[in-house]
């Protein structure tokens, strides 16, 4: 894509990162955060300067929805502070600066799918300081890619579908919330999008910078989606002891933060801008789980 030159990925241990490691190879160079502490956020420009890349993927976050209603600082240091810090650095350098939204930046009321111009209103901590992040990036300006994204998993890691499967596998029964909506996605496809706008974008006249919803198709709920993780699985040969899973309603399962009902995303944008066009989460989904359990 951009050869000769390297793309500086930020938080490559992290699902986002490890996929878009695996796709761009020597393209890339890949930063843990062993490497880079973000929350000394003095370090983050000297650390850029040393690497002298082409573009920097920032993947890494706060990302601990709960533990952010208690660490505040912490979450905003990684999540609004970090990334305005890497968006002058690009600036400065006339580089591309991506990063990565969430769609807890909104109020999560009704059923339609939120465009980007959607009215914010965060109703927990992190999505406060995910708002504050975009709006600094925003801000600083330059040539800038912020991607909303949603439910995101691997095949590895910690995420919803492979803490369903352990439980499937460990438990008879299992309660699941029915009344938040999304669209599973997955970090594959994420990466590979991110890429092919990266690559579209710098041959545009005029950088498109600006926030790009970036989710899989369709929708479903979290209910329906661990049924359909359960079914698949078993058909491709998992050994699961699961034998009912029930539906509850988001109040029944307290938490320290609230999470918005309504996480649908509109991604008519990208469409239109970068001609970008993501699979349905079912078949996403199908195609991961057949990789997972290819050796039974």
């Amino acid at each position: 894509m951009m050869a000769d030159k390297k793309i500086l990925i930020i938080g490559s241990r992290g699902q986002i990162g490890r996929a878009l490691l695996e796709i761009l190879g020597k393209e890339a160079v890949g930063v843990a955060s062993t490497q880079l502490d973000l929350a000394k956020t003095d370090s983050i420009a000297k650390f850029l300067q040393n690497y002298n890349p082409i573009a920097v993927i920032n993947t890494a976050a706060y990302t601990g929805v709960d533990k952010a209603e208690s660490e505040r600082d912490a979450a905003f240091a990684l999540n609004a502070l970090a990334p305005e810090i890497m968006a002058k650095f690009c600036c400065e350098k006339n580089i591309p600066f991506v990063h990565y939204s969430t769609d807890y930046v909104y109020s999560g009321c009704g059923n339609h799918f939120m465009t980007e111009n959607e009215e914010y209103g965060p109703i927990n901590h992190y999505g406060v300081t995910k708002l504050e992040g975009d709006r600094r990036v925003e801000a600083v300006g330059g040539k800038f890619l912020i991607f909303r994204i949603c439910w995101v998993y691997d095949v590895s890691g910690k995420n919803f579908l492979n803490t369903i499967l352990r439980l499937a596998a460990e438990k008879s029964e299992l309660a699941v919330i029915n009344d938040q909506f999304g669209a599973p996605t997955f970090s594959g496809d994420i990466a590979r999008a991110t890429i092919d706008c990266l690559s579209k974008g710098i041959k545009f006249p005029i950088f498109p910078s600006g926030v790009y919803n970036l989710c899989s198709s369709g929708e479903t709920n979290w209910y329906d989606y661990a049924r359909m993780i359960v079914e698949r699985a078993r058909y491709l040969g998992a050994n699961l002891l699961v034998d009912k899973i029930l539906p509850i309603l988001t109040t029944d399962y307290v938490t320290p933060a609230r999470r918005p009902l309504n996480s649908r995303l509109s991604t008519e944008k990208i469409k239109r801008v970068f001609g970008i066009s993501m699979p349905l989460w079912q078949d996403t989904l199908e195609r991961v789980l057949m990789r997972k359990y290819a050796s039974n």
